[in-house]
Protein backbone atom coordinates (compact mmCIF):
# COMPACT_ATOMS: atom_id res chain seq x y z
CA UNK A 1 0.00 0.00 0.00
CA UNK A 2 2.73 2.62 0.69
CA UNK A 3 4.42 2.09 -2.79
CA UNK A 4 1.10 2.63 -4.18
CA UNK A 5 1.05 6.27 -2.95
CA UNK A 6 4.32 6.87 -4.81
CA UNK A 7 7.54 7.90 -4.37
CA UNK A 8 6.89 10.33 -1.68
CA UNK A 9 6.40 7.95 0.57
CA UNK A 10 9.56 7.34 0.80
CA UNK A 11 10.16 10.36 2.75
CA UNK A 12 7.02 9.43 4.61
CA UNK A 13 8.71 5.97 5.86
CA UNK A 14 12.28 8.56 7.27
CA UNK A 15 9.69 10.68 9.08
CA UNK A 16 7.95 7.62 10.94
CA UNK A 17 11.42 6.46 11.43
CA UNK A 18 12.97 9.63 13.26
CA UNK A 19 9.72 10.97 14.70
CA UNK A 20 8.15 8.08 15.88
CA UNK A 21 10.38 4.73 16.15
CA UNK A 22 13.87 6.23 17.50
CA UNK A 23 11.94 7.97 20.44
CA UNK A 24 9.96 5.04 20.89
CA UNK A 25 12.45 2.47 20.87
CA UNK A 26 14.93 4.79 23.31
CA UNK A 27 11.49 5.56 25.83
CA UNK A 28 11.02 1.77 25.93
CA UNK A 29 15.14 1.28 26.11
CA UNK A 30 15.07 2.87 29.15
CA UNK A 31 11.70 2.02 30.52
CA UNK A 32 11.92 -1.26 30.24
CA UNK A 33 15.55 -0.95 32.45
CA UNK A 34 13.82 1.14 35.06
CA UNK A 35 11.21 -1.29 35.41
CA UNK A 36 12.04 -4.69 33.71
CA UNK A 37 9.39 -6.72 35.44
CA UNK A 38 6.18 -8.39 33.68
CA UNK A 39 3.70 -5.88 32.71
CA UNK A 40 5.55 -3.09 30.57
CA UNK A 41 3.40 -0.62 29.81
CA UNK A 42 1.17 -1.40 32.69
CA UNK A 43 3.77 -1.07 34.96
CA UNK A 44 5.22 1.81 33.27
CA UNK A 45 2.12 3.69 33.44
CA UNK A 46 1.21 2.90 36.72
CA UNK A 47 4.41 4.18 38.34
CA UNK A 48 3.95 7.57 36.54
CA UNK A 49 0.62 8.34 37.22
CA UNK A 50 -0.71 5.75 39.12
CA UNK A 51 -3.47 2.65 39.05
CA UNK A 52 -6.16 4.27 36.79
CA UNK A 53 -4.05 5.73 34.38
CA UNK A 54 -1.46 1.89 34.32
CA UNK A 55 -5.05 0.36 34.01
CA UNK A 56 -6.44 2.07 31.14
CA UNK A 57 -2.82 2.24 28.91
CA UNK A 58 -3.05 -1.47 29.33
CA UNK A 59 -6.58 -1.59 28.76
CA UNK A 60 -6.48 0.09 25.72
CA UNK A 61 -3.32 -1.69 24.44
CA UNK A 62 -4.92 -4.85 24.93
CA UNK A 63 -7.90 -4.07 23.17
CA UNK A 64 -6.01 -2.25 20.43
CA UNK A 65 -4.92 -5.97 19.30
CA UNK A 66 -8.19 -6.85 18.70
CA UNK A 67 -8.48 -5.31 15.73
CA UNK A 68 -4.88 -5.51 14.53
CA UNK A 69 -5.56 -9.66 14.82
CA UNK A 70 -7.96 -9.34 12.08
CA UNK A 71 -6.07 -7.04 10.18
CA UNK A 72 -2.99 -8.61 9.71
CA UNK A 73 -4.84 -11.80 9.28
CA UNK A 74 -6.83 -10.09 6.15
CA UNK A 75 -3.68 -9.45 4.86
CA UNK A 76 -2.30 -13.17 4.86
CA UNK A 77 -5.46 -14.18 3.49
CA UNK A 78 -5.67 -11.91 0.61
CA UNK A 79 -1.90 -13.17 -0.10
CA UNK A 80 -2.18 -17.14 0.44
CA UNK A 81 -5.24 -17.13 -2.02
CA UNK A 82 -2.28 -16.21 -4.97
CA UNK A 83 -0.68 -19.80 -4.34
CA UNK A 84 -3.54 -21.40 -5.55
CA UNK A 85 -3.95 -19.62 -8.60
CA UNK A 86 -7.19 -18.54 -10.78
CA UNK A 87 -9.05 -20.66 -8.19
CA UNK A 88 -7.88 -19.03 -5.46
CA UNK A 89 -8.01 -15.46 -6.51
CA UNK A 90 -12.01 -16.04 -6.73
CA UNK A 91 -11.88 -15.56 -3.09
CA UNK A 92 -10.53 -12.14 -3.20
CA UNK A 93 -14.40 -10.40 -2.42
CA UNK A 94 -15.29 -13.39 -0.49
CA UNK A 95 -16.07 -11.77 3.33
CA UNK A 96 -16.98 -15.28 4.60
CA UNK A 97 -12.84 -16.55 3.18
CA UNK A 98 -11.71 -14.07 4.99
CA UNK A 99 -13.45 -14.26 8.42
CA UNK A 100 -13.35 -17.83 8.49
CA UNK A 101 -9.49 -17.75 7.61
CA UNK A 102 -9.25 -15.51 10.79
CA UNK A 103 -11.43 -16.60 12.91
CA UNK A 104 -9.68 -20.33 12.40
CA UNK A 105 -6.32 -19.09 12.96
CA UNK A 106 -7.54 -17.22 16.01
CA UNK A 107 -8.37 -20.49 17.69
CA UNK A 108 -5.41 -21.90 16.85
CA UNK A 109 -2.87 -19.42 18.50
CA UNK A 110 -5.28 -19.03 21.38
CA UNK A 111 -5.24 -22.85 22.15
CA UNK A 112 -1.42 -23.24 21.37
CA UNK A 113 -0.43 -20.21 23.66
CA UNK A 114 -2.80 -21.55 26.32
CA UNK A 115 -0.20 -25.31 25.92
CA UNK A 116 2.21 -22.48 26.96
CA UNK A 117 5.24 -20.75 25.24
CA UNK A 118 7.05 -23.55 24.43
CA UNK A 119 4.04 -24.76 22.48
CA UNK A 120 3.57 -21.30 20.76
CA UNK A 121 6.69 -20.23 19.91
CA UNK A 122 7.91 -22.30 16.99
CA UNK A 123 4.75 -20.48 15.05
CA UNK A 124 6.04 -17.40 15.50
CA UNK A 125 9.45 -18.47 14.76
CA UNK A 126 8.76 -20.31 11.46
CA UNK A 127 6.28 -17.74 10.51
CA UNK A 128 9.57 -15.13 11.02
CA UNK A 129 10.93 -16.61 7.73
CA UNK A 130 7.65 -15.70 6.52
CA UNK A 131 8.61 -11.90 6.65
CA UNK A 132 12.91 -12.02 5.75
CA UNK A 133 12.47 -14.72 2.88
CA UNK A 134 9.49 -12.96 0.79
CA UNK A 135 11.36 -9.58 1.19
CA UNK A 136 14.62 -10.96 0.22
CA UNK A 137 12.65 -12.28 -2.96
CA UNK A 138 10.83 -9.43 -3.65
CA UNK A 139 13.69 -7.15 -3.61
CA UNK A 140 15.88 -9.09 -5.90
CA UNK A 141 12.91 -9.70 -8.56
CA UNK A 142 12.69 -5.81 -8.45
CA UNK A 143 16.78 -5.67 -9.04
CA UNK A 144 16.13 -8.18 -12.17
CA UNK A 145 13.12 -5.88 -13.62
CA UNK A 146 15.64 -3.09 -12.81
CA UNK A 147 18.18 -4.60 -15.13
CA UNK A 148 16.18 -6.16 -17.70
CA UNK A 149 13.55 -3.53 -18.50
CA UNK A 150 14.11 -0.37 -16.53
CA UNK A 151 12.72 1.78 -13.96
CA UNK A 152 9.12 1.70 -13.86
CA UNK A 153 8.75 4.93 -11.47
CA UNK A 154 11.09 7.85 -12.22
CA UNK A 155 12.42 8.58 -8.48
CA UNK A 156 12.87 12.64 -8.76
CA UNK A 157 13.80 15.06 -6.16
CA UNK A 158 10.46 16.47 -7.16
CA UNK A 159 8.51 13.35 -6.91
CA UNK A 160 10.08 12.51 -3.50
CA UNK A 161 7.85 15.82 -1.92
CA UNK A 162 4.76 14.69 -0.24
CA UNK A 163 2.02 16.46 -1.34
CA UNK A 164 -0.30 17.26 1.35
CA UNK A 165 -3.97 16.09 1.07
CA UNK A 166 -5.82 14.79 3.56
CA UNK A 167 -6.15 11.34 2.32
CA UNK A 168 -2.61 11.27 1.73
CA UNK A 169 -1.84 12.59 5.41
CA UNK A 170 -4.61 10.08 6.71
CA UNK A 171 -2.49 7.32 5.07
CA UNK A 172 0.91 8.71 6.52
CA UNK A 173 -0.75 7.46 10.25
CA UNK A 174 -0.88 3.63 9.07
CA UNK A 175 2.90 4.54 8.21
CA UNK A 176 3.89 5.59 11.74
CA UNK A 177 1.67 2.43 12.71
CA UNK A 178 3.81 0.05 11.12
CA UNK A 179 6.63 1.20 13.29
CA UNK A 180 5.18 0.22 16.32
CA UNK A 181 5.32 -2.97 18.21
CA UNK A 182 9.14 -2.74 20.51
CA UNK A 183 7.57 -2.82 23.41
CA UNK A 184 5.49 -5.45 23.28
CA UNK A 185 8.12 -7.86 23.98
CA UNK A 186 8.44 -5.91 27.79
CA UNK A 187 4.77 -7.43 28.88
CA UNK A 188 6.58 -10.63 29.47
CA UNK A 189 10.03 -9.21 31.44
CA UNK A 190 9.84 -11.77 33.93
CA UNK A 191 10.05 -14.83 31.59
CA UNK A 192 12.89 -12.97 29.37
CA UNK A 193 16.33 -13.70 30.53
CA UNK A 194 18.14 -10.27 31.41
CA UNK A 195 15.88 -8.35 30.43
CA UNK A 196 18.42 -4.97 30.79
CA UNK A 197 20.68 -6.24 28.52
CA UNK A 198 18.42 -8.55 25.71
CA UNK A 199 15.20 -5.69 25.51
CA UNK A 200 17.68 -2.96 23.70
CA UNK A 201 19.77 -5.56 21.62
CA UNK A 202 16.08 -7.15 19.77
CA UNK A 203 15.21 -3.45 19.94
CA UNK A 204 18.31 -2.32 17.86
CA UNK A 205 18.16 -5.50 15.64
CA UNK A 206 14.67 -5.80 15.09
CA UNK A 207 14.19 -2.04 14.45
CA UNK A 208 17.18 -2.36 11.75
CA UNK A 209 14.78 -5.08 10.10
CA UNK A 210 11.91 -3.28 10.08
CA UNK A 211 13.57 0.22 8.34
CA UNK A 212 15.16 -1.78 5.90
CA UNK A 213 12.54 -3.77 5.09
CA UNK A 214 10.02 -1.37 4.96
CA UNK A 215 11.98 1.28 2.96
CA UNK A 216 13.67 -1.09 0.28
CA UNK A 217 10.79 -3.18 0.19
CA UNK A 218 8.47 0.30 -0.97
CA UNK A 219 11.49 1.20 -3.16
CA UNK A 220 11.56 -2.64 -4.59
CA UNK A 221 7.72 -2.38 -5.51
CA UNK A 222 8.48 1.23 -6.91
CA UNK A 223 11.56 0.74 -8.74
CA UNK A 224 9.74 -2.43 -10.49
CA UNK A 225 6.09 -2.08 -11.09
CA UNK A 226 3.80 1.17 -11.99
CA UNK A 227 2.62 2.35 -8.35
CA UNK A 228 -1.38 1.57 -9.30
CA UNK A 229 -0.23 -1.90 -9.71
CA UNK A 230 0.22 -2.04 -5.98
CA UNK A 231 -2.28 -1.76 -3.08
CA UNK A 232 -4.80 -3.17 -0.82
CA UNK A 233 -4.22 -5.89 1.32
CA UNK A 234 -2.63 -7.73 -1.46
CA UNK A 235 -0.42 -5.79 -2.97
CA UNK A 236 2.59 -7.43 -2.05
CA UNK A 237 1.88 -10.41 -3.35
CA UNK A 238 0.35 -9.24 -6.41
CA UNK A 239 4.10 -7.25 -7.00
CA UNK A 240 5.62 -10.59 -6.75
CA UNK A 241 2.99 -12.35 -9.04
CA UNK A 242 3.80 -9.40 -11.80
CA UNK A 243 7.21 -9.20 -10.97
CA UNK A 244 7.68 -13.23 -11.65
CA UNK A 245 5.34 -13.84 -14.51
CA UNK A 246 6.71 -11.17 -16.29
CA UNK A 247 10.62 -12.61 -15.81
CA UNK A 248 9.13 -16.09 -16.59
CA UNK A 249 9.76 -17.72 -12.95
CA UNK A 250 6.02 -17.66 -12.52
CA UNK A 251 6.08 -21.13 -9.80
CA UNK A 252 7.79 -18.81 -7.74
CA UNK A 253 4.66 -17.13 -6.92
CA UNK A 254 3.37 -19.97 -4.49
CA UNK A 255 5.95 -20.44 -2.02
CA UNK A 256 6.18 -16.96 -1.32
CA UNK A 257 2.67 -16.37 -1.27
CA UNK A 258 2.31 -18.48 1.75
CA UNK A 259 5.40 -17.47 3.15
CA UNK A 260 3.26 -14.27 3.51
CA UNK A 261 0.14 -15.77 4.84
CA UNK A 262 2.06 -17.41 7.12
CA UNK A 263 4.07 -14.31 8.56
CA UNK A 264 0.57 -12.70 9.03
CA UNK A 265 -0.18 -15.83 10.93
CA UNK A 266 3.29 -15.41 13.23
CA UNK A 267 2.48 -11.70 13.72
CA UNK A 268 -1.00 -12.05 15.46
CA UNK A 269 0.36 -15.08 17.24
CA UNK A 270 3.32 -13.18 18.83
CA UNK A 271 1.29 -10.03 19.76
CA UNK A 272 -1.58 -12.60 21.36
CA UNK A 273 1.20 -14.10 23.35
CA UNK A 274 3.18 -11.21 25.07
CA UNK A 275 -0.28 -8.52 25.42
CA UNK A 276 -2.26 -11.37 27.07
CA UNK A 277 0.09 -10.89 30.00
CA UNK A 278 -1.12 -7.41 30.68
CA UNK A 279 -4.86 -8.34 32.06
CA UNK A 280 -3.20 -11.40 33.46
CA UNK A 281 -0.70 -8.69 35.48
CA UNK A 282 -4.30 -6.78 35.87
CA UNK A 283 -5.95 -9.51 37.63
CA UNK A 284 -3.33 -10.21 40.23
CA UNK A 285 -3.64 -6.42 40.86
CA UNK A 286 -7.08 -6.73 41.21
CA UNK A 287 -8.04 -4.09 38.52
CA UNK A 288 -9.81 -7.00 36.39
CA UNK A 289 -12.00 -9.70 38.09
CA UNK A 290 -9.28 -12.21 39.77
CA UNK A 291 -10.10 -14.87 37.24
CA UNK A 292 -7.87 -13.13 34.77
CA UNK A 293 -5.03 -13.83 37.32
CA UNK A 294 -5.76 -17.89 37.44
CA UNK A 295 -3.16 -19.66 36.09
CA UNK A 296 -3.28 -23.24 34.40
CA UNK A 297 -2.52 -26.43 36.55
CA UNK A 298 -1.37 -28.61 34.37
CA UNK A 299 0.66 -25.39 31.40
CA UNK A 300 1.20 -23.08 34.13
CA UNK A 301 -0.14 -20.45 31.55
CA UNK A 302 -2.83 -17.24 32.19
CA UNK A 303 -4.96 -19.78 30.29
CA UNK A 304 -8.32 -17.06 31.44
CA UNK A 305 -6.98 -13.50 30.15
CA UNK A 306 -5.62 -16.02 27.15
CA UNK A 307 -8.74 -17.73 26.39
CA UNK A 308 -11.10 -14.54 26.60
CA UNK A 309 -8.24 -12.42 24.35
CA UNK A 310 -8.22 -14.77 21.57
CA UNK A 311 -12.17 -15.01 21.84
CA UNK A 312 -12.93 -11.59 21.51
CA UNK A 313 -10.55 -10.89 18.77
CA UNK A 314 -13.00 -13.21 16.96
CA UNK A 315 -15.77 -11.49 17.69
CA UNK A 316 -13.71 -8.16 16.30
CA UNK A 317 -13.29 -9.81 13.23
CA UNK A 318 -17.16 -10.58 12.74
CA UNK A 319 -17.98 -7.02 13.66
CA UNK A 320 -15.63 -5.33 11.07
CA UNK A 321 -16.73 -7.22 8.61
CA UNK A 322 -20.62 -6.17 9.17
CA UNK A 323 -21.77 -4.17 6.40
CA UNK A 324 -19.17 -3.26 4.43
CA UNK A 325 -17.20 -4.92 2.10
CA UNK A 326 -13.53 -6.92 1.61
CA UNK A 327 -11.30 -3.89 1.68
CA UNK A 328 -13.70 -1.55 3.77
CA UNK A 329 -13.09 -4.13 5.99
CA UNK A 330 -9.79 -3.82 6.13
CA UNK A 331 -9.42 -0.25 6.42
CA UNK A 332 -12.00 -0.19 9.38
CA UNK A 333 -10.05 -2.51 11.42
CA UNK A 334 -6.46 -0.91 10.41
CA UNK A 335 -7.61 2.65 11.50
CA UNK A 336 -9.20 0.88 14.74
CA UNK A 337 -6.09 -0.51 15.41
CA UNK A 338 -4.28 2.43 14.80
CA UNK A 339 -6.27 4.31 17.45
CA UNK A 340 -6.57 2.14 19.87
CA UNK A 341 -3.02 1.42 19.42
CA UNK A 342 -1.83 5.03 19.90
CA UNK A 343 -3.50 6.12 23.05
CA UNK A 344 -1.16 3.94 25.33
CA UNK A 345 1.77 5.35 23.53
CA UNK A 346 0.53 8.79 24.80
CA UNK A 347 0.75 6.93 28.41
CA UNK A 348 4.08 5.65 26.88
CA UNK A 349 5.59 9.30 26.04
CA UNK A 350 4.06 10.97 29.40
CA UNK A 351 5.87 8.16 31.39
CA UNK A 352 9.46 8.75 29.88
CA UNK A 353 8.88 12.22 30.48
CA UNK A 354 7.44 12.06 33.82
CA UNK A 355 9.84 9.52 35.86
CA UNK A 356 12.50 12.17 34.32
CA UNK A 357 12.29 13.72 37.51
CA UNK A 358 12.99 10.36 39.58
CA UNK A 359 16.72 9.29 40.10
CA UNK A 360 17.91 5.78 38.60
CA UNK A 361 20.28 3.40 39.53
CA UNK A 362 23.85 2.44 38.19
CA UNK A 363 22.03 -0.41 36.57
CA UNK A 364 19.76 1.61 34.45
CA UNK A 365 20.15 1.75 30.73
CA UNK A 366 19.59 5.53 30.14
CA UNK A 367 18.78 7.66 26.84
CA UNK A 368 22.04 8.62 25.44
CA UNK A 369 22.63 12.66 27.13
CA UNK A 370 20.25 11.97 29.72
CA UNK A 371 17.14 14.03 30.89
CA UNK A 372 16.95 16.48 28.25
CA UNK A 373 17.37 14.09 25.14
CA UNK A 374 14.49 11.80 27.20
CA UNK A 375 12.47 15.19 27.69
CA UNK A 376 13.00 16.23 23.86
CA UNK A 377 12.40 12.25 22.58
CA UNK A 378 9.67 12.10 24.59
CA UNK A 379 7.63 15.35 23.57
CA UNK A 380 8.74 14.50 19.96
CA UNK A 381 6.60 11.21 20.07
CA UNK A 382 4.18 12.48 21.89
CA UNK A 383 3.46 14.91 19.08
CA UNK A 384 3.49 12.41 16.61
CA UNK A 385 0.96 9.92 18.56
CA UNK A 386 -1.58 12.88 19.02
CA UNK A 387 -1.26 13.55 15.16
CA UNK A 388 -2.05 9.92 13.66
CA UNK A 389 -4.97 9.46 16.35
CA UNK A 390 -6.12 12.58 14.76
CA UNK A 391 -5.75 11.02 11.17
CA UNK A 392 -7.09 7.79 11.80
CA UNK A 393 -10.58 8.64 12.26
CA UNK A 394 -11.09 10.03 8.84
CA UNK A 395 -12.40 7.21 6.30
CA UNK A 396 -10.35 7.02 3.13
CA UNK A 397 -11.70 8.43 -0.18
CA UNK A 398 -13.28 5.02 -1.77
CA UNK A 399 -14.66 3.81 1.16
CA UNK A 400 -18.33 3.44 0.22
CA UNK A 401 -20.15 4.03 3.80
CA UNK A 402 -18.07 6.81 5.15
CA UNK A 403 -20.24 7.64 8.09
CA UNK A 404 -20.70 4.26 9.42
CA UNK A 405 -16.55 3.63 8.95
CA UNK A 406 -16.44 6.69 11.08
CA UNK A 407 -19.12 5.40 13.70
CA UNK A 408 -17.16 1.86 13.80
CA UNK A 409 -13.60 3.66 13.99
CA UNK A 410 -14.51 6.50 16.54
CA UNK A 411 -17.71 4.51 18.21
CA UNK A 412 -15.10 1.21 18.74
CA UNK A 413 -12.94 3.53 20.16
CA UNK A 414 -15.02 5.23 22.60
CA UNK A 415 -16.48 2.29 24.06
CA UNK A 416 -13.22 0.63 24.68
CA UNK A 417 -12.12 3.26 26.47
CA UNK A 418 -15.99 3.15 28.55
CA UNK A 419 -15.45 -0.32 28.58
CA UNK A 420 -12.17 -0.28 30.07
CA UNK A 421 -13.23 2.63 32.99
CA UNK A 422 -16.14 1.52 34.11
CA UNK A 423 -14.13 -2.37 34.41
CA UNK A 424 -11.81 -1.12 36.67
CA UNK A 425 -14.58 1.17 38.66
CA UNK A 426 -16.69 -2.12 39.12
CA UNK A 427 -13.34 -4.01 40.26
CA UNK A 428 -12.34 -1.14 42.55
CA UNK A 429 -15.75 -1.16 43.86
CA UNK A 430 -16.15 -5.37 44.56
CA UNK A 431 -12.80 -5.34 46.29
CA UNK A 432 -13.67 -2.34 48.80
CA UNK A 433 -16.67 -4.44 49.15
CA UNK A 434 -14.92 -7.67 49.89
CA UNK A 435 -12.30 -5.90 52.46
CA UNK A 436 -15.26 -4.52 54.53
CA UNK A 437 -17.00 -7.73 54.21
CA UNK A 438 -14.17 -9.05 55.33
CA UNK A 439 -12.90 -6.34 58.09
CA UNK A 440 -16.63 -6.99 59.57
CA UNK A 441 -16.49 -11.25 59.81
CA UNK A 442 -13.25 -10.58 61.47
Amino acid sequence: MAAAAGPSILVVWVAALLFFFVPLAASVMELSSRHPEEGGIYVWTLEAFGEFSGFVSAWTYWMSNLPYFSGVLYFGAASALFAFGARGRGLAASPGYYVAFAVVWLAIITLLNIRGVDAGKWLNNVSALGGLLPLAVLIALAAAMYWRFGAATHITLNSLVPHWTLNNAVFWSSVFFAFGGVEAGSAMGDEIQNPRRVIPLAILLGGSVLAIGYIAGTGALLVALPSDAVGGPDGFVNGIHLMSARLGIGWLLAPVALFVGLNAVGGAAAYLSSTSRLPFVAGIHHCLPPAFGKIHPRYRTPWVAIGVYGLAGMVVTLLGQAGTNVRGAYEVLVSMGIISYFVPYVFLFAAMIRLQNRPAGPEVRRVPGGKPVAIVLGVVGLASTAITIFLSAVPADDEPNKVLAIVKVVGGTAAMLGSGAAVFAFSRWKTRRNTRYSSKET
